[in-house]
Protein backbone atom coordinates (compact mmCIF):
# COMPACT_ATOMS: atom_id res chain seq x y z
CA UNK A 1 0.00 0.00 0.00
CA UNK A 2 1.26 3.47 -0.88
CA UNK A 3 2.39 5.51 2.11
CA UNK A 4 0.15 8.42 1.08
CA UNK A 5 -3.07 6.36 0.94
CA UNK A 6 -5.84 7.31 3.34
CA UNK A 7 -6.52 5.05 6.35
CA UNK A 8 -9.91 4.10 4.92
CA UNK A 9 -8.41 2.96 1.62
CA UNK A 10 -5.64 1.12 3.45
CA UNK A 11 -8.34 -0.78 5.29
CA UNK A 12 -10.01 -1.68 2.02
CA UNK A 13 -12.98 0.66 2.52
CA UNK A 14 -14.28 2.61 -0.47
CA UNK A 15 -14.22 6.36 -0.20
CA UNK A 16 -16.15 8.93 -2.21
CA UNK A 17 -14.07 11.96 -3.17
CA UNK A 18 -15.82 15.23 -3.97
CA UNK A 19 -16.77 16.16 -7.51
CA UNK A 20 -18.90 13.24 -8.60
CA UNK A 21 -16.42 10.40 -8.18
CA UNK A 22 -16.48 7.01 -6.53
CA UNK A 23 -13.34 5.26 -5.30
CA UNK A 24 -13.10 1.53 -4.74
CA UNK A 25 -10.25 -0.35 -3.10
CA UNK A 26 -8.99 -3.85 -2.42
CA UNK A 27 -5.66 -4.49 -0.76
CA UNK A 28 -3.14 -2.13 -2.35
CA UNK A 29 -5.33 -1.47 -5.38
CA UNK A 30 -7.43 1.65 -5.83
CA UNK A 31 -9.63 2.75 -8.74
CA UNK A 32 -11.63 5.94 -9.22
CA UNK A 33 -14.73 6.10 -11.42
CA UNK A 34 -16.41 9.35 -12.48
CA UNK A 35 -20.14 10.00 -12.61
CA UNK A 36 -19.82 12.25 -15.67
CA UNK A 37 -19.51 9.65 -18.41
CA UNK A 38 -19.20 6.63 -16.12
CA UNK A 39 -15.53 6.16 -17.03
CA UNK A 40 -12.37 5.17 -15.21
CA UNK A 41 -10.26 8.11 -14.00
CA UNK A 42 -7.51 6.33 -12.07
CA UNK A 43 -6.19 2.87 -11.27
CA UNK A 44 -3.20 2.37 -8.98
CA UNK A 45 -1.51 -0.68 -7.49
CA UNK A 46 0.79 -0.16 -4.54
CA UNK A 47 0.73 3.57 -5.27
CA UNK A 48 1.90 2.99 -8.86
CA UNK A 49 -0.23 4.39 -11.66
CA UNK A 50 -1.28 1.88 -14.31
CA UNK A 51 -3.58 4.41 -15.92
CA UNK A 52 -2.67 7.77 -17.44
CA UNK A 53 -5.84 9.36 -16.18
CA UNK A 54 -7.24 12.79 -15.48
CA UNK A 55 -6.69 15.02 -12.43
CA UNK A 56 -9.51 15.10 -9.85
CA UNK A 57 -12.38 17.29 -10.98
CA UNK A 58 -10.98 17.80 -14.49
CA UNK A 59 -12.78 16.84 -17.68
CA UNK A 60 -10.98 13.94 -19.37
CA UNK A 61 -8.83 14.98 -22.31
CA UNK A 62 -8.30 12.91 -25.46
CA UNK A 63 -10.91 10.35 -24.41
CA UNK A 64 -9.09 9.31 -21.23
CA UNK A 65 -10.88 6.44 -19.52
CA UNK A 66 -14.14 7.08 -21.31
CA UNK A 67 -17.00 4.69 -22.09
CA UNK A 68 -17.72 4.32 -25.82
CA UNK A 69 -21.40 3.39 -26.25
CA UNK A 70 -23.42 2.69 -28.41
CA UNK A 71 -20.48 2.57 -30.82
CA UNK A 72 -16.71 2.93 -30.44
CA UNK A 73 -14.41 4.92 -32.69
CA UNK A 74 -15.50 6.72 -35.87
CA UNK A 75 -18.64 6.66 -38.00
CA UNK A 76 -18.34 8.11 -41.50
CA UNK A 77 -20.42 11.28 -41.96
CA UNK A 78 -22.42 10.21 -38.86
CA UNK A 79 -24.72 8.35 -41.24
CA UNK A 80 -25.94 4.77 -41.17
CA UNK A 81 -28.91 2.59 -42.05
CA UNK A 82 -30.58 0.06 -39.79
CA UNK A 83 -33.63 -2.06 -40.57
CA UNK A 84 -34.37 0.04 -43.65
CA UNK A 85 -34.28 3.37 -41.81
CA UNK A 86 -31.62 6.03 -42.33
CA UNK A 87 -30.16 7.85 -39.37
CA UNK A 88 -28.00 10.97 -39.05
CA UNK A 89 -25.91 11.56 -35.94
CA UNK A 90 -24.25 14.85 -34.95
CA UNK A 91 -20.68 15.21 -36.22
CA UNK A 92 -18.61 15.61 -33.07
CA UNK A 93 -15.38 15.24 -35.04
CA UNK A 94 -16.25 17.95 -37.56
CA UNK A 95 -12.77 18.38 -39.02
CA UNK A 96 -12.99 14.80 -40.30
CA UNK A 97 -16.77 14.80 -40.79
CA UNK A 98 -17.23 11.89 -38.41
CA UNK A 99 -19.34 10.99 -35.42
CA UNK A 100 -17.01 9.51 -32.83
CA UNK A 101 -17.11 7.37 -29.68
CA UNK A 102 -20.83 7.13 -29.02
CA UNK A 103 -23.27 9.16 -27.00
CA UNK A 104 -22.58 8.70 -23.28
CA UNK A 105 -19.14 10.23 -22.67
CA UNK A 106 -20.54 13.37 -21.04
CA UNK A 107 -23.82 11.96 -19.74
CA UNK A 108 -24.55 11.64 -16.03
CA UNK A 109 -24.29 8.13 -14.60
CA UNK A 110 -25.77 7.10 -11.28
CA UNK A 111 -24.17 4.88 -8.66
CA UNK A 112 -26.07 1.60 -8.40
CA UNK A 113 -24.82 -1.34 -6.36
CA UNK A 114 -21.75 -0.50 -4.32
CA UNK A 115 -19.33 -2.31 -2.05
CA UNK A 116 -15.84 -1.36 -0.91
CA UNK A 117 -14.22 -3.25 -3.80
CA UNK A 118 -16.82 -2.70 -6.54
CA UNK A 119 -19.30 -0.21 -7.96
CA UNK A 120 -21.95 -0.43 -10.66
CA UNK A 121 -22.58 2.71 -12.67
CA UNK A 122 -25.97 3.02 -14.38
CA UNK A 123 -27.38 5.17 -17.16
CA UNK A 124 -30.45 5.13 -19.40
CA UNK A 125 -29.64 6.14 -22.95
CA UNK A 126 -32.76 7.90 -24.19
CA UNK A 127 -33.87 8.15 -27.84
CA UNK A 128 -32.43 11.08 -29.78
CA UNK A 129 -31.77 12.27 -33.30
CA UNK A 130 -29.68 9.65 -35.03
CA UNK A 131 -30.22 6.98 -32.39
CA UNK A 132 -33.95 6.63 -31.64
CA UNK A 133 -33.49 3.68 -29.28
CA UNK A 134 -33.58 3.20 -25.51
CA UNK A 135 -30.92 1.29 -23.60
CA UNK A 136 -30.50 0.58 -19.90
CA UNK A 137 -26.74 0.56 -19.39
CA UNK A 138 -24.63 -0.75 -16.54
CA UNK A 139 -20.88 -0.88 -15.99
CA UNK A 140 -19.41 -2.76 -13.04
CA UNK A 141 -15.87 -1.96 -11.94
CA UNK A 142 -14.57 -4.61 -9.52
CA UNK A 143 -11.19 -5.18 -7.88
CA UNK A 144 -9.83 -8.56 -6.80
CA UNK A 145 -6.48 -10.32 -6.43
CA UNK A 146 -6.55 -10.71 -10.23
CA UNK A 147 -6.76 -6.95 -10.78
CA UNK A 148 -9.53 -4.83 -12.28
CA UNK A 149 -12.53 -6.39 -14.03
CA UNK A 150 -14.97 -4.24 -16.04
CA UNK A 151 -18.36 -5.69 -17.00
CA UNK A 152 -20.56 -3.82 -19.46
CA UNK A 153 -24.26 -4.62 -19.86
CA UNK A 154 -26.90 -3.11 -22.12
CA UNK A 155 -30.60 -3.99 -22.21
CA UNK A 156 -32.94 -2.79 -24.92
CA UNK A 157 -35.94 -1.35 -23.07
CA UNK A 158 -37.44 0.22 -26.19
CA UNK A 159 -39.96 -1.07 -28.70
CA UNK A 160 -37.57 -1.61 -31.63
CA UNK A 161 -34.43 -3.62 -32.24
CA UNK A 162 -31.27 -1.49 -32.12
CA UNK A 163 -27.66 -1.60 -33.32
CA UNK A 164 -25.05 -1.66 -30.59
CA UNK A 165 -21.32 -1.57 -30.04
CA UNK A 166 -19.21 -0.92 -26.97
CA UNK A 167 -15.68 0.10 -26.16
CA UNK A 168 -13.46 1.69 -23.54
CA UNK A 169 -10.58 4.17 -23.86
CA UNK A 170 -7.94 3.67 -21.13
CA UNK A 171 -4.49 5.15 -21.60
CA UNK A 172 -2.02 2.81 -19.92
CA UNK A 173 1.48 3.35 -18.61
CA UNK A 174 4.23 0.89 -17.77
CA UNK A 175 6.28 3.42 -15.81
CA UNK A 176 8.53 4.53 -18.68
CA UNK A 177 8.94 8.23 -19.61
CA UNK A 178 7.59 7.42 -23.09
CA UNK A 179 6.22 4.27 -24.65
CA UNK A 180 9.30 4.08 -26.91
CA UNK A 181 11.20 2.17 -24.22
CA UNK A 182 8.28 -0.09 -23.31
CA UNK A 183 7.58 -3.51 -24.78
CA UNK A 184 4.25 -4.54 -26.24
CA UNK A 185 2.55 -7.76 -27.23
CA UNK A 186 -0.73 -7.70 -29.21
CA UNK A 187 -1.98 -11.23 -30.02
CA UNK A 188 -3.63 -10.23 -33.31
CA UNK A 189 -3.18 -11.67 -36.79
CA UNK A 190 -4.89 -8.81 -38.65
CA UNK A 191 -4.58 -5.01 -38.64
CA UNK A 192 -6.99 -2.55 -40.26
CA UNK A 193 -5.64 0.12 -42.62
CA UNK A 194 -7.33 3.54 -42.40
CA UNK A 195 -7.59 6.66 -44.54
CA UNK A 196 -6.86 10.21 -43.39
CA UNK A 197 -10.30 10.37 -41.74
CA UNK A 198 -9.49 7.41 -39.50
CA UNK A 199 -11.90 5.14 -41.40
CA UNK A 200 -10.95 1.57 -42.39
CA UNK A 201 -10.12 1.03 -46.07
CA UNK A 202 -8.95 -2.56 -45.78
CA UNK A 203 -7.34 -5.22 -43.63
CA UNK A 204 -4.04 -7.05 -43.92
CA UNK A 205 -2.08 -9.71 -42.06
CA UNK A 206 0.33 -8.24 -39.53
CA UNK A 207 3.06 -10.65 -40.61
CA UNK A 208 6.12 -8.88 -42.01
CA UNK A 209 4.77 -5.41 -41.12
CA UNK A 210 5.66 -2.84 -38.45
CA UNK A 211 2.39 -3.76 -36.76
CA UNK A 212 3.34 -7.34 -35.94
CA UNK A 213 3.40 -7.46 -32.14
CA UNK A 214 2.44 -11.13 -31.82
CA UNK A 215 5.74 -11.61 -30.06
CA UNK A 216 6.78 -9.16 -27.36
CA UNK A 217 9.00 -6.42 -28.76
CA UNK A 218 10.07 -2.87 -28.12
CA UNK A 219 7.59 -0.24 -29.31
CA UNK A 220 10.46 2.06 -30.30
CA UNK A 221 9.38 4.75 -32.75
CA UNK A 222 6.46 2.74 -34.17
CA UNK A 223 3.45 4.98 -34.68
CA UNK A 224 0.25 3.18 -33.67
CA UNK A 225 -3.29 4.33 -34.31
CA UNK A 226 -4.66 1.01 -35.52
CA UNK A 227 -7.44 -1.47 -34.86
CA UNK A 228 -6.36 -5.10 -34.56
CA UNK A 229 -8.51 -8.22 -34.85
CA UNK A 230 -8.36 -12.00 -35.30
CA UNK A 231 -7.17 -12.18 -31.73
CA UNK A 232 -5.44 -15.25 -30.36
CA UNK A 233 -7.22 -16.40 -27.21
CA UNK A 234 -6.31 -18.70 -24.37
CA UNK A 235 -8.27 -21.75 -23.29
CA UNK A 236 -10.29 -19.41 -21.06
CA UNK A 237 -11.47 -17.43 -24.09
CA UNK A 238 -9.46 -14.33 -23.19
CA UNK A 239 -7.11 -12.36 -25.45
CA UNK A 240 -4.25 -10.69 -23.61
CA UNK A 241 -2.40 -7.53 -24.62
CA UNK A 242 0.82 -7.12 -22.62
CA UNK A 243 2.66 -3.88 -21.86
CA UNK A 244 5.88 -3.75 -19.85
CA UNK A 245 8.51 -1.23 -18.83
CA UNK A 246 10.86 -1.62 -15.91
CA UNK A 247 10.74 -4.96 -14.04
CA UNK A 248 7.53 -5.15 -12.05
CA UNK A 249 5.92 -2.27 -13.93
CA UNK A 250 4.07 -4.32 -16.51
CA UNK A 251 0.41 -5.08 -16.99
CA UNK A 252 -1.96 -7.14 -19.09
CA UNK A 253 -5.17 -5.81 -20.59
CA UNK A 254 -7.42 -8.77 -21.32
CA UNK A 255 -10.53 -8.94 -23.49
CA UNK A 256 -13.47 -11.31 -23.15
CA UNK A 257 -15.01 -12.93 -26.21
CA UNK A 258 -17.50 -10.09 -26.77
CA UNK A 259 -14.56 -7.81 -27.59
CA UNK A 260 -13.21 -8.94 -30.93
CA UNK A 261 -11.16 -5.83 -31.70
CA UNK A 262 -8.56 -3.77 -29.89
CA UNK A 263 -7.44 -0.26 -30.85
CA UNK A 264 -3.84 0.64 -30.02
CA UNK A 265 -2.93 4.35 -30.07
CA UNK A 266 0.38 5.95 -29.13
CA UNK A 267 -1.16 9.43 -29.07
CA UNK A 268 1.46 11.03 -31.30
CA UNK A 269 -0.66 14.01 -32.51
CA UNK A 270 -2.06 14.83 -29.07
CA UNK A 271 0.11 17.21 -27.00
CA UNK A 272 -1.30 15.88 -23.72
CA UNK A 273 -0.43 12.28 -24.66
CA UNK A 274 2.48 12.48 -27.14
CA UNK A 275 3.66 8.89 -26.54
CA UNK A 276 3.86 9.29 -22.75
CA UNK A 277 1.19 6.58 -22.53
CA UNK A 278 -0.61 4.24 -24.88
CA UNK A 279 -4.35 3.73 -25.36
CA UNK A 280 -5.33 0.07 -25.53
CA UNK A 281 -9.04 0.11 -26.29
CA UNK A 282 -11.29 -2.98 -26.13
CA UNK A 283 -13.95 -2.77 -28.85
CA UNK A 284 -16.80 -5.07 -29.84
CA UNK A 285 -16.70 -3.82 -33.44
CA UNK A 286 -14.29 -1.96 -35.72
CA UNK A 287 -14.40 1.73 -36.67
CA UNK A 288 -17.29 2.62 -39.00
CA UNK A 289 -19.20 -0.51 -37.99
CA UNK A 290 -22.66 1.09 -38.04
CA UNK A 291 -21.96 2.00 -41.66
CA UNK A 292 -20.48 -1.35 -42.76
CA UNK A 293 -22.39 -3.68 -40.43
CA UNK A 294 -19.17 -5.41 -39.35
CA UNK A 295 -19.60 -7.07 -35.94
CA UNK A 296 -22.52 -4.81 -34.97
CA UNK A 297 -24.57 -6.36 -32.16
CA UNK A 298 -28.31 -6.42 -32.80
CA UNK A 299 -30.29 -6.18 -29.57
CA UNK A 300 -33.95 -7.08 -29.83
CA UNK A 301 -36.55 -5.47 -27.51
CA UNK A 302 -36.02 -6.98 -24.08
CA UNK A 303 -32.68 -8.44 -25.15
CA UNK A 304 -29.31 -7.77 -23.57
CA UNK A 305 -25.59 -7.56 -24.23
CA UNK A 306 -22.82 -8.43 -21.78
CA UNK A 307 -19.07 -8.05 -22.24
CA UNK A 308 -16.04 -8.11 -19.95
CA UNK A 309 -12.48 -6.81 -20.07
CA UNK A 310 -9.93 -6.01 -17.42
CA UNK A 311 -6.41 -5.13 -16.35
CA UNK A 312 -4.08 -7.45 -14.48
CA UNK A 313 -0.95 -5.83 -13.00
CA UNK A 314 2.36 -7.65 -13.26
CA UNK A 315 2.14 -8.39 -9.55
CA UNK A 316 -1.41 -9.75 -9.88
CA UNK A 317 -2.46 -13.27 -10.63
CA UNK A 318 -5.39 -15.02 -12.23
Amino acid sequence: MSSNASPDVAAGVAEEPPGGEVAIAAGDQRAVVVCAGGGLRAYTVGGRDLLDGSPPGAAPRSGRGQVLIPWPNRLEDGRYEFDGRRHQLPLNEPQRRNAIHGLVRSESWAVGAREPHRVVMEHTLQPRDGYPFTLALGIEYALSDAGLRVTTTATNIGADACPFGAGAHPYLTAGTPTVDSATLRVPADTVLRCDDRGLPIGAEPVAATDHDFRRTRLIGTTHLDHAFTDLDRGADGLARVELAGAPGDGLTLWLGEAFGYVMVFTGDPLPDVARHSIAIEPMTCPPNAFRTGDAVVRIEPGGSFRGVWGITPATGHG
